[in-house]
């Protein structure tokens, strides 16, 4: 019997139709994405802060936010994960969390299901803490891309700094840092698989808690894999709809006096392939 005749044999392609949406790995998949967009939301504040601290006259925020990217971009995610986790257990942070009160309005059925505060806030912070160093070289790459004297327009006009920033310079800069941000996220929805170590129920976690007593392991890191994917998928799609929507905007401040993120960021346009038909004769 060849190697390929003996994976086969022993691979249970039954167990994988039987557990690919479990309640386990869909809770999993809830956690897993409401970890990423946190973490990812938090990242892009903590960069964006970070290039103001390193453009401020004060010196020490220079040398605090430099000394911050360094140290983030310096260590393992891995290590920073299992060092905040250790860290918070001076906290008071183990009582039980069940599902339905993180998601109540989601429904799902947390019969069985139970994990740690303390793993999901350090994974949140392990996980932002790190985002936000490479964000701090994202903003900064965007934001030094645009002409000074599109500040300096914006002065001459009336604006304060933060207002020019607002409203001119961040808007313009968008085209910049999109990209890079969003492959950021993609890598998060990826890397929040690390939280696994720490006993959170995330995707892996809630894969490897079913394969594990029942040695399938292989079988439930194929259901694992299947769903990352799938979430990476439908990730591309939006960046993809994001990047066509800010350069085809040629990042127009005007619009009637609606904002521009209100105007880029509509439905239509992230998700364009939902737009519906015009009715007929119109």
């Amino acid at each position: 019997m060849n190697p390929i005749q003996s994976f086969l044999k022993n691979y249970n392609g039954a167990a994988v139709l039987k557990f690919w949406h479990a309640p386990l790995i869909i809770q999993g998949i809830v956690i897993t994405v409401v970890l990423a967009i946190l973490a990812q939301l938090t990242g892009a504040l903590i960069g964006l802060l970070l290039y103001f601290m390193r453009r401020a006259r004060f010196k020490p925020f220079e040398w605090l936010a430099n000394t911050y990217i360094w140290l983030f971009r310096g260590t393992p995610l891995l290590v920073q994960i299992l060092f905040v986790y250790l860290a918070t257990s001076y906290l008071n942070l183990a009582r039980p969390l069940q599902a339905a009160d993180v998601f109540p309005a989601i429904g799902f059925d947390p019969s069985g299901f139970s994990a740690a505060l303390r793993p999901f806030v350090a994974g949140f912070l392990a996980l932002a803490l790190n985002e936000g160093a490479y964000m701090a070289e994202i903003v900064r790459a965007g934001i030094d891309s645009i002409d000074s004297g599109q500040m300096e327009a914006a002065k001459s006009l009336g604006m304060t700094y933060w207002k020019g920033m607002r409203r001119i310079v961040l808007p313009q800069a968008m085209r910049v840092i999109l990209p890079p941000l969003g492959n950021e996220f993609n890598s998060m929805l990826k890397n929040t698989s690390l939280v696994s170590v720490i006993s959170l129920y995330d995707l892996l976690g809630a894969a490897q808690a079913i394969g594990s007593p029942s040695f399938l392991t292989l079988e439930l890191l194929t259901i694992a894999s299947f769903w990352y994917l799938v979430m990476t998928s439908v990730w591309t799609i939006i960046q993809a709809s994001l990047e066509r929507r800010f350069n085809a905007s040629n990042l127009d401040v005007g619009g009637g006096g609606q904002s521009i993120w209100a105007r880029l960021l509509t439905p239509d346009s992230l998700f364009p392939f939902m737009r519906r038909a015009p009715a007929a004769g119109r």
